[in-house]
């Protein structure tokens, strides 16, 4: 270059494959993705995360590729796109492996997706009076539903003598699944939640406001991004902190999902979950002298014998039962609602009348 030249600017290196393969294996990208798409089609629209969905726009991030995009219809936090540059709106959504979601507050019964393409869902309540069975049994049976991995963390364990009574009380919705009690501002949090946040791997906090979720991303992350309240001294209630639910990619190579808290979990076409979740129940409900038995007063029915014996709690039956027809009514309306729509959205047939004249 001579002296009066104008320096070259610097150009970005291309990423190697070990590079992209890295990045990709951070934000969660599998067999499961790679597989729906030729290698030529990786090439020409490359894969992407939604990392956060805001009204009318999303987050994405791909290797190299940090950006915001037009909104797309039936996405969400966690989904995988094949991005088109040039046409955004026409980027393609991969085939999910587990989708997590709840019927909308709300008459209209809309059902609202959560998050998607998650491994482990972290159900964080705390030990103190916002404590719920009921609220985790309806936590545990969506994650059973989606075919992710539930695991109970009761937080706050710090403020507490009866640290194990709540234990007890999460571990018996189902010896199966692993209740960790812990501080969410120890260091202990992290070792205690590693065996499911290695890289690779995408896990979530679901739960109320004011149960630490929030406090265990900062963990995880090392730092203290995400702002944290703390909860009311009258009824132990948070208030809300988190307003969106957002993706985070950890330096570990785990991705992590933050969401806002909800306290209420209108249940929707879980009806393998529940039977998950009470797997016990549903064991007992095979040897009913009926099929359509509904477990109170009808004859040889053998959840009622169970009850009598001892040997099923009557709360855990009657929450079960609560759940089951919830279930059954919610996903009912909803079918039926997708039948009008789409019978709404039919286009009508034209019909051209014969003219014999002619």
């Amino acid at each position: 270059m001579l002296p009066n030249d104008p320096p070259t600017k610097p150009q970005a290196a291309t990423p190697t494959h070990h590079d992209a393969a890295g990045q990709l294996r951070a934000l969660g990208w599998s067999e499961h993705f790679a597989d729906q798409a030729t290698s030529a089609a990786l090439a020409q629209t490359p894969p992407v995360r939604i990392t956060q969905v805001h009204r009318n726009t999303l987050h994405i991030q791909g290797v190299d590729l940090d950006t915001i995009i037009p909104s797309l219809q039936g996405v969400t936090v966690g989904d995988w796109l094949l991005f088109d540059k040039e046409a955004p709106r026409n980027s393609q959504l991969l085939s999910r492996k587990s989708l997590i979601k709840r019927r909308a507050p709300g008459h209209d019964r809309k059902e609202q997706l959560i998050a998607a393409n998650l491994d482990t869902a972290f159900v964080v309540t705390s030990c103190n009076n916002d404590f719920s069975l009921a609220r985790l049994e309806r936590y545990v049976a969506m994650a059973h539903e989606a075919g992710v991995t539930p695991v109970i963390v009761l937080s706050k364990i710090d403020m507490t003598r009866e640290a194990s009574a709540f234990a007890e009380q999460a571990q018996s919705i189902s010896p199966q699944i692993a209740v960790v009690c812990l501080d969410a501002r120890s260091p202990e949090a992290i070792e205690l939640l590693r065996p499911w946040c290695q890289a690779g791997q995408t896990v979530a906090f679901l739960g109320s406001s004011g149960v630490g979720k929030s406090t265990l991303t900062n963990s995880l992350a090392g730092n203290e991004a995400i702002a944290t309240q703390d909860v009311r001294a009258s009824d132990d209630k948070g208030r809300h902190t988190t307003t969106g639910r957002q993706l985070h990619i950890l330096p570990s190579g785990c991705a992590v999902l933050d969401t806002p808290g909800m306290r209420e979990i209108q249940l929707t076409d879980v009806s393998i979950g529940l039977e998950e979740t009470f797997a016990d129940l549903h064991a007992l409900k095979q040897n009913c002298r009926f099929n359509d038995c509904a477990h109170k007063t009808e004859p040889g029915c053998a959840v009622q014998a169970a009850v009598a014996s001892g040997e099923v709690d009557v709360p855990r039956l009657q929450r079960w039962l609560k759940l089951v027809a919830e279930d059954a009514e919610n996903t009912k309306f909803l079918a039926n609602r997708k039948l009008r729509d789409r019978a709404k959205n039919k286009p009508e047939k034209s019909v051209t009348k014969y003219d014999s004249k002619k």
